[in-house]
């Protein structure tokens, strides 16, 4: 029996398997990943939605041989760690799981037009085929704009002010991860080796008598 060997959620992962195994049963019978779901088999439901190289893919319709050498990333690989993705924050924030069966490939369906289109419209999302048997589409929608923006949110370093941190005690600062003490020293040797200069600078050496 032939051995497929591709990349699962940042892991190398290998599987004995006939090539026209579907990446479905590859994933939750021989690697034992369950989040993506068996609903129909025939790219329907797309209740198994994942992801191929980044892009949405439905492992139910993809055969194992296909994805040999590629990037898989399931439900369970979305994550970063304790660190939810802001798709997921904001499923949980906006209720929208029910029975939740479709939630992770409707979760990651709503990643996949993220990435590819930051603001989507109503039509943008509305366009998402994974069926909803709860019938929350309302809340998914809600989920998926909250989510955008978080995602349009820029990131900012907390920089303490200086005089703050004289004062701060034993705290660290935000940008170096430095206690303040260690901090307030570095500052200060930083200071004298620029007044040195400064003063090399400025300062009238005659010249060197040969």
């Amino acid at each position: 029996m032939p051995t497929y060997s591709f990349m699962l959620n940042g892991e190398q992962v290998q599987v004995d398997a006939p090539g026209d195994l579907s990446v479905l049963w590859a994933l939750r019978d021989k690697l034992g990943v369950t989040g993506p779901k068996y609903g129909c088999g025939i790219n329907v439901c797309k209740a198994c939605t994942s992801h191929l190289d980044g892009k949405a893919f439905n492992p139910c319709v993809t055969n194992v041989r296909d994805v040999a050498g590629r990037e898989v990333t399931t439900i369970e690989g979305l994550a970063k760690g304790d660190a939810l993705h802001p798709v997921q924050e904001a499923w949980l924030e906006q209720d929208v799981a029910q029975c939740g069966f479709c939630q992770p490939g409707q979760i990651m369906a709503a990643v996949a037009l993220l990435r590819r289109t930051p603001n989507p419209t109503d039509a943008d999302i509305d366009a998402i085929e994974n069926v909803c048997r709860c019938g929350s589409y309302f809340r998914i929608r809600q989920a998926i704009k909250a989510a955008a923006a978080k995602m349009a949110e820029p990131t900012v370093v907390a920089v303490q002010d200086p005089a703050a941190v004289s004062e701060g005690g034993g705290s660290s600062l935000a940008a170096t991860g430095l206690g303040v003490d260690v901090a307030a020293l570095g500052a200060a040797a930083l200071g004298a080796a620029a007044l040195v200069t400064r003063a090399l600078d400025t300062a009238d050496v005659a010249p060197a008598e040969g």
